[in-house]
């Protein structure tokens, strides 16, 4: 693949543009008045969105897509000769972006090849914008949505009109992009893949470092590896020493802890944890800041609010400034997204799929809960790779749940090589906890908790897969009943 992208005018053509990572991407450069096209196999509010905005989506990922950007007879017709008619044509050709997710059998792709069309990672789009801009990247293992949502949120309400690419949906921006006038921008930085390495922002924060994508890193020192070399590209390092990988294995520029004991930059006491929030006074340096209050559950999120006020302070912001930002954040969808009530049932659905995530979740949940109320933890296991890999780190992730319902593993396209099931791991899962059950598809567990959820349990359904799809159906199912029957 090349990396090297062109923004002189030449057009972007995206294969698989509808998913999280890519359209944000194709948001950005179609505001940006670039030709944007794409192709996906299932049409949804993004890409109707991007089409709103001048992007083309074809519907089928297919070959005859890249006919598009052939010269028309029309103008073909002028061309006297052979040289003339190549040098149109190049320029005409897109720049074809894929993911990681996109298979060199894939036909649109192929064909790309076969035109001489530019190739390129949607990594080497996202280094090319964090290089054109004033660029603050979130890193991490854990909390990296949540974190850059929570900056570019804190920098839209300071008025600095940031641009913003994140991997979720935020509803201050309606969507996972916005385009700011500004040189600022925010930038979620994955590092599934390996192509962490590629960013060099002015400033980098890594939330932590675990152990999360065993299909692509054999172990831990591989993901480090990979993390160390990010931190040599940020000009500004922040991050969090709770993280013991992070506090050993890199040197944060800026470092900050939710512990007032650790010597690091900025720090937090008097911390109170409640069902509709959170408090905390910060610390910078031995001074004290003020106090900081968000509407997110937990410690794992008080962290994350912590990079963001580092982030802000090194911006030149006030921390009132900070502060009022931060506090009226409600956070990104799917991250602890309220779905509804009904008949006494509360919806949640959240994105953890890894142990560590599901436990924080958990966490946050029995925080919210009332006295008496259940925690019915719905969860889908997220490709055979990692629920392999963390068997019995999952099996001891449920404590905080009164009830554990799980469905089969969602593959993420990860080929069953019959090494694991969600069956299986329902059987770990019971060693530890009491109230465990399997239920094969989203069928079946629909139709069980229609049939077990009762007023007052709070049912939160956990996993990066399409387990979700269940809510919107139980809901009209609790609301009509007597149509659901019928």
């Amino acid at each position: 693949m090349s990396n090297s992208v062109d923004f002189s005018g030449r057009p972007f053509h995206f294969i698989g543009i509808g998913g999280i990572g890519m359209s944000a991407l194709a948001y950005v450069l179609a505001k940006r008045q670039f030709p944007v096209s794409g192709s996906d196999l299932r049409p949804n509010h993004i890409t109707h969105k991007l089409e709103s905005i001048g992007a083309h989506i074809f519907g089928k990922q297919e070959a005859s897509n890249l006919e598009f950007f052939r010269p028309q007879e029309s103008q073909t017709v002028a061309l006297n000769s052979p040289e003339k008619l190549a040098a149109t044509t190049n320029s005409k050709l897109p720049q074809v972006i894929c993911s990681t997710a996109i298979n060199t059998n894939n036909l649109e792709y192929k064909a790309a090849l076969e035109l001489g069309c530019p190739i390129l990672h949607r990594s080497d789009v996202l280094a090319a914008l964090i290089a054109d801009y004033y660029s603050i990247a979130v890193a991490g293992t854990h909390g990296k949505t949540t974190t850059s949502s929570m900056i570019g949120y804190m920098l839209l309400q300071a008025g600095l009109d940031p641009t913003i690419l994140v991997g979720g949906e935020v509803n201050a921006w309606e969507g996972n992009a916005r385009l700011g006038q500004s040189q600022y921008l925010v930038a979620e930085a994955d590092e599934s893949d390996g192509s962490l390495v590629k960013h060099a922002p002015e400033i980098g924060i890594i939330t932590n470092i675990e152990l999360d994508h065993p299909d692509h890193y054999d172990t831990l020192e591989e993901v480090v590896d990979i993390f160390q070399t990010f931190a040599k590209g940020c000009k500004t390092l922040v991050g969090s020493i709770d993280c013991a990988t992070v506090r050993d294995r890199l040197q944060p520029t800026i470092s900050y802890s939710l512990h007032s004991d650790s010597d690091a930059d900025y720090t937090v006491t008097n911390i109170d944890y409640r069902a509709d929030g959170t408090t905390a006074l910060v610390w910078e340096r031995g001074k004290a800041l003020g106090v900081l209050n968000l509407r997110l559950l937990s410690r794992h999120n008080l962290s994350n609010a912590l990079a963001a006020v580092a982030v802000g302070r090194v911006l030149g912001l006030e921390f009132g400034e900070i502060a009022k930002g931060i506090a009226t954040f409600e956070g990104s969808r799917r991250r602890f997204e309220f779905r509804g009530e009904v008949d006494g049932i509360t919806f949640i659905d959240d994105y953890a799929h890894h142990p560590t995530e599901i436990r924080a979740t958990l966490a946050a949940a029995r925080l919210q809960a009332r006295p008496g109320q259940r925690v019915v933890a719905i969860f889908q296991p997220h490709r055979y790779s990692r629920t392999l890999t963390f068997l019995e780190e999952f099996a001891q992730s449920f404590s905080h749940a009164d009830l554990v319902v799980l469905t089969d593993i969602y593959s993420a396209g990860e080929p069953n090589l019959g090494q694991i099931t969600g069956e299986h791991l329902t059987a770990e899962i019971a060693k530890q906890h009491s109230q465990v059950v399997y239920q094969p598809s989203l069928s079946s567990v629909r139709e069980f908790l229609l049939q077990t959820l009762r007023p007052g349990d709070l049912a939160l359904f956990l996993g990066a897969g399409n387990l979700n799809q269940v809510i919107p159906e139980m809901i009209a199912t609790l609301r009509e009943p007597a149509k659901a029957t019928s």
